[in-house]
């Protein structure tokens, strides 16, 4: 094999982030690509959390350079990249959050495929989870996504709360355009919220690596809840250890990163990843 045909085959990809050292990424798209016969190489951009759109900018000028058919983004910068992008999907203009972008013929194009990620693990888990009131931790481009997602799967009324109330006013202002008024509140008293819900998400960084501890008081669990957390490393954040002591069902991230990371391959590869696979690899791996 020539060195440009070996270079043509190898499909090059990366992550944006800060504190991403953890991530599961490389090896899934890795292992996936393999499996379809094609060289992959998954690299790791770990930024400074304070990187501004223009930072972005110019990384996302020297993978075009090199030749990165895409890259995943992720905390805290899903929404700071949408000053860097030529155009968005309608998931993406409609959710206000980009996870993947693709490098095609000089163009930026970004995708929200967090939303599906999200979807489809919470039914695959949970097919009769009751969806009458849902409190919701974080507004951000994680929050933005999965509010979509439990709203799309039949959350009557969603509860949202974050530590700055205009982020979450403004997705709330939004949700309720796309979905309808009304099915979307902010949420001022939250332990009063849970206290009449059926479930929890919690979509905001507290107890990932690097952002250790609890994002509410234990106290205000109850058992009668469904509690479901982005965060997928750890496996088990704090908040999921002390709801499953308590006897609520809980639900980590991981199955929601292996079907968005399904999503961005396919938009990456122009290839049908197999998830079924690639969920089988994601357990596989250990913390």
């Amino acid at each position: 094999m020539s060195a440009s045909t070996s270079a043509a085959s190898t499909l090059l990809l990366g992550l944006i982030g800060q504190s991403i050292q953890g991530s599961r990424s490389p090896q899934l798209h890795e292992e996936e690509a393999r499996q379809l016969g094609l060289r992959c190489l998954y690299q790791l951009h770990d930024l400074p959390q304070d990187t501004s759109a223009a930072g972005l900018d110019t990384l996302l000028t020297a993978m075009q350079t090199v030749g990165y058919a895409g890259c995943n983004i992720t905390h805290p910068f899903k929404q700071t990249v949408l000053a860097c992008l030529d155009s968005l999907s309608d998931d993406a203009a409609a959710i206000g959050a980009v996870n993947t972008v693709q490098l095609r013929d000089g163009k930026r194009i970004g995708h929200n495929t967090d939303w599906w990620g999200f979807a489809q693990s919470f039914q695959q888990q949970w097919p009769q989870a009751r969806l009458d009131k849902v409190v919701q931790l974080g507004a951000g481009g994680a929050g933005a996504a999965v509010a979509h997602a439990i709203l799309t799967l039949g959350a009557q009324r969603l509860a949202l709360h974050d530590a700055d109330p205009a982020r979450a006013s403004a997705l709330a202002a939004r949700l309720n355009q796309r979905f309808g008024a009304g099915r979307v509140v902010v949420a001022d008293d939250v332990a009063g919220e849970l206290a009449a819900a059926d479930g929890l998400i919690q979509a905001t960084p507290i107890g990932m690596q690097g952002h250790p501890g609890l994002p509410l008081p234990v106290e205000w669990l109850h058992p009668a809840l469904w509690v479901a957390d982005v965060i997928y490393f750890p496996r088990e954040t704090a908040l999921l250890k002390a709801a499953k002591a308590l006897g609520c069902a809980t639900m980590n991230g991981g199955g929601m990163v292996v079907y968005q990371a399904a999503g961005a391959f396919r938009l990456f590869s122009g290839l049908n990843p197999d998830a079924q696979r690639m969920a089988r690899h994601f357990a596989s791996l250990s913390d």
